[in-house]
């Protein structure tokens, strides 16, 4: 007779809430300290974090670990990707820092972009490869626009002019070049074992040691995951992955979950992370980027704190509900509003294009405890805490 499945373990929204903010470290005003050992830190909790282009504000790898390191520099992680080398750049569910601890894991993806490429910046023969690694083997790092080369015209909207780009990306993804350094969004490309200085490479895991990583990876950032948070864009792993989770629970080291609202979407966590809920530090409030993990899975963010991000900067104007780069400000554990914002960098000063309150929320004391956020968040955003701090100037006018 086959054994009867477990019962789930039930917890309320709050409690599941509590859990994930947790394992967010977006509980506690400090949770990593500061410096490049706190970036360090934070990306090994977090697993991964998102690499992306746009600047409305600071880009999101800058905000994302600026809401876990309340005194974070942008040399901090500069010197954590080019000279401590703790994290690198490599495709996750986008492009991504990820612990150098976890390379390994990664190195089977490398394997198998070199073998059959199938990324669209993989252009180009392996020969027209080669003779480019052989150019930085012997003149060292280099950036594209170090390339001089004829230019083309774009073959669609992401492309770049220099047919150089597809060959540097396609040896990145190949695992032969690492991104060393990033200015802005300008990389320098070194080859990757004279990067790491490794005299052999690490061990690439087996298919099921990444199987486990990404699990693994999941339960430590999300503190309860189910299959589709686990697998987020990831849709091939799932198979392997409930697998695993059907066996972990059997072994007792997995306990599922059932969230109130969830339905029928089973969640599973750790017996440790089921131990204390804790509840947030008084007074603590983030404005997150729209790329932060705890928003960017919308059906995830929809039932822990009933509000799913929607990013407008692709809708139309009249269509928009919260602006065109709204940022969702979380105060405790409720997302509260969100918040329209635009730098303008040669004026000096962070813009208020908008300011929705969610359902409930609005109240004075609430609004100056914001604000005093926003001051904090303007002189991130401008720079000014690299250096020596300088009073704030918020423009919060709305536009006519």
């Amino acid at each position: 007779m086959p054994p009867r499945p477990r019962k789930p373990f039930s917890l309320s929204t709050e409690q599941a809430r509590r859990i994930w903010l947790h394992a967010q470290r977006l509980d506690q005003r400090e949770p990593f300290g500061s410096g490049p050992e706190a970036t360090r830190a934070a990306v090994e909790q977090l697993g991964y974090v998102q690499i992306d282009t746009i600047n409305v504000i600071e880009r999101c790898h800058h905000h994302i670990l600026y809401a876990r390191i309340p005194d974070y520099r942008r040399s901090d992680l500069a010197q954590a990707q080019s000279f401590e080398k703790s994290v690198f750049e490599y495709w996750t569910h986008a492009l991504s820092y990820v612990p150098t601890r976890d390379i390994r894991y990664f190195l089977p993806e490398m394997k198998a972009h070199r073998e059959e490429p199938k990324r669209w910046s993989a252009v180009g023969a392996r020969e027209e490869t080669r003779k480019l690694l052989r150019r930085i083997r012997k003149d060292g790092a280099l950036t594209i626009r170090d390339i001089e080369e004829e230019l083309i015209e774009k073959a669609h909207l992401w492309a770049s002019k220099k047919p150089s780009k597809g060959l540097l990306e396609r040896a990145f993804y190949d695992g032969d070049l690492v991104i060393a350094a990033r200015a802005g969004m300008v990389k320098t490309y070194e080859l990757f074992d004279r990067h790491f200085q490794w005299e052999k490479r690490p061990t690439p895991a087996s298919e099921r040691q990444v199987t486990a990583y990404k699990l693994d990876r999941a339960l430590r950032a999300q503190g309860l995951a189910s299959l589709d948070s686990a697998c987020h864009l990831d849709a091939p792993s799932k198979k392997a992955i409930a697998a695993l989770i059907a066996s972990l629970v059997k072994r007792k080291e997995l306990v599922p979950i059932a969230i109130e609202g969830a339905g029928k979407t089973t969640h599973w966590a750790t017996p440790e992370a089921l131990e204390t809920v804790p509840e947030p530090e008084p007074g603590l409030i983030h404005i997150l980027s729209p790329f932060d993990p705890l928003v960017i899975q919308r059906k995830r963010a929809k039932l822990f704190f009933d509000y799913a991000h929607v990013f407008e900067a692709y809708l139309r104007p009249e269509n928009r509900v919260y602006g065109y780069f709204g940022l969702p400000v979380l105060a405790g554990d409720q997302v509260v509003a969100v918040l329209d914002l635009k730098t303008d960098r040669a004026a000096g000063k962070l813009l208020m294009q908008r300011w929705t309150w969610l359902d409930g929320y609005e109240a004075p004391a609430l609004k100056a405890a914001i604000e005093e956020e926003l001051q904090r968040f303007e002189r991130f955003q401008l720079g000014r805490n690299e250096t020596k701090p300088a009073p704030a100037e918020i423009d919060t006018k709305m536009p006519a």
